[in-house]
């Protein structure tokens, strides 16, 4: 399903495709040879969502842009069923895997690997050809690239990250659920209006 979403329509183009059980929200742009598998869901809540040549998005992935945080995907990447990349930079010739997630502000430079359940945190940089193991954590610039069960090495990395005022514009201090929560009702609210186009739009 293709949707307008804050007057912005997807553009995809003619040598793209998308699945009919896909999502495409607002202010997208689809490259040639892409291919959005069943299920996927590529929504721009602001800022844009661009995807390059041959960009694979396979089932049940999610990519979501922010007021704050575009998401750009550059040509020949593949990103893998259940991924989760929000808000990011992502150079040409990139893997992110089956269930990996890529956070707010990360920038993977050309040939990354994200590998299995791995996780880019926010404002992470990894450079050219850097692998993130399965299940492992990568965070920080420059990265440090951790094991799960290092949860406080993880944490003193990530902290001065500042996760809550990055990407919901509060001090850690004042980050209630509440406030949180409030503020992206209001936000995701504006998708009362969004309005279905049909692909020749």
């Amino acid at each position: 399903m293709l949707l307008s979403h804050l007057g912005h329509t997807p553009i995809i183009d003619p040598a793209a495709w998308v699945a009919p059980t896909a999502t495409v929200c607002g202010n997208v742009r689809i490259g040639p040879g892409c291919r959005v598998m069943h299920g996927a869901q590529i929504i721009a809540e602001g800022s844009s969502i661009e995807l390059g040549e041959c960009v694979i998005v396979l089932e049940n992935a999610v990519l979501r842009s922010t007021d704050d945080h575009a998401l750009t995907i550059g040509a020949h990447c593949l990103v893998g069923p259940g991924a989760h990349v929000v808000g990011c930079t992502v150079a040409d010739d990139v893997f992110i895997a089956t269930g990996a997630s890529v956070f707010h502000g990360a920038q993977l430079g050309p040939g990354c690997e994200v590998r299995i359940h791995a996780v880019v945190h926010l404002r992470t940089v990894l450079p050219a050809g850097e692998t993130v193991p399965i299940g492992w954590v990568a965070v920080g610039d420059p990265p440090r690239i951790l094991p799960p069960d290092q949860h406080e090495a993880i944490w003193a990395a990530q902290a001065p990250l500042d996760f809550p005022k990055f990407v919901y514009g509060f001090e850690r201090a004042e980050a209630s659920m509440e406030k949180i929560t409030r503020k992206l009702s209001a936000r995701l609210g504006a998708h009362l209006d969004d309005v279905p186009v049909s692909p020749a739009e």
